[in-house]
């Protein structure tokens, strides 16, 4: 159920950031709703390589290079995904911290983390 919730949380945070962040365009919230199946699947599958074959540069810019990971994944899927386009890289970058903080703020608010 929690993975229904965070994919859902998901599309509404894509959707909400093309609604506010100019070059990154979502054409409806179905389309929102795949992107998020898309990039889960995505981060699922390719991001750990990158990770690993990036982890000099990222523990050289201290974890900040994990954004570009994630703005370069994010604009991988606009490619795949009709309906959804972003114009540049720094909406991609400005889509990829918006997307980190909102999730981090609503696992912290729906999820806490439970006592044992």
């Amino acid at each position: 159920m929690e993975k229904l919730a965070n994919w859902l949380i998901s599309a509404l945070a894509i959707f909400a950031i093309a609604l506010y962040l100019p070059g990154f365009e979502v054409d409806s919230f179905i389309t929102a709703l795949i992107v998020a199946f898309v990039l889960g699947i995505v981060n699922a599958i390719i991001k750990p390589v990158l990770i690993i074959f990036t982890l000099p540069i990222t523990i050289l810019t201290l974890g900040l290079f994990s954004f570009v990971i994630n703005a370069a994944l994010i604009w991988i899927v606009a490619y795949f995904v009709p309906g959804f386009t972003i114009t540049g890289f720094a909406p991609a970058l400005a889509a990829a911290v918006a997307l980190w903080l909102i999730n981090t703020l609503v696992s912290i608010v729906i999820f806490p983390i439970k006592s044992r």
